[in-house]
């Protein structure tokens, strides 16, 4: 290890900043959970919906078809890639907002409290957001 003070003074020191893998691990896994579950939910939904409005009207050629299911198929593309987004964002700051808080007892000394007081903490984020 060198001396500190035998180093030139014109360097620019490094910062290191540590961040706890909990914190990328876990909302990351959320993330893609949700995201999955978007996808089939928002797509099945969307097809659904699509067949609803359509009902009335079904194709009588194969042509028509053809542009019917073509259609349908991205409106479930649509429906499904816009409902992974937003249950991807709720699970990943959900499960975000319960790591903060159990690392945040952990680091005032509350440890075996962590997992209690993240459930209520993450409760009462729910609560205000959700009024």
């Amino acid at each position: 290890m060198p001396d500190p003070s035998s180093q030139n003074s014109n360097q620019p020191h490094s910062i290191h900043v540590e961040i706890p893998p909990r914190f990328y691990l876990l909302p990351g896994g959320a993330m893609c959970i949700g995201t999955a579950i978007g996808l089939v939910r928002g797509s099945r939904a969307a097809g659904l919906r699509f067949l609803a409005e359509n009902a009335h009207r079904p194709p009588t050629t194969v042509r028509g078809w053809y542009f019917y299911k073509k259609t349908k198929n991205y409106k479930m593309m649509l429906g499904g890639l816009s409902k992974a987004g937003t249950d991807a964002a709720k699970l990943g700051f959900t499960a975000l907002s319960w790591v903060t808080f159990e690392e945040g007892l952990n680091h005032l000394g509350w440890g075996e409290f962590g997992e209690i007081g993240a459930g209520m903490g993450t409760a009462g984020v729910f609560a205000g957001v959700c009024e």
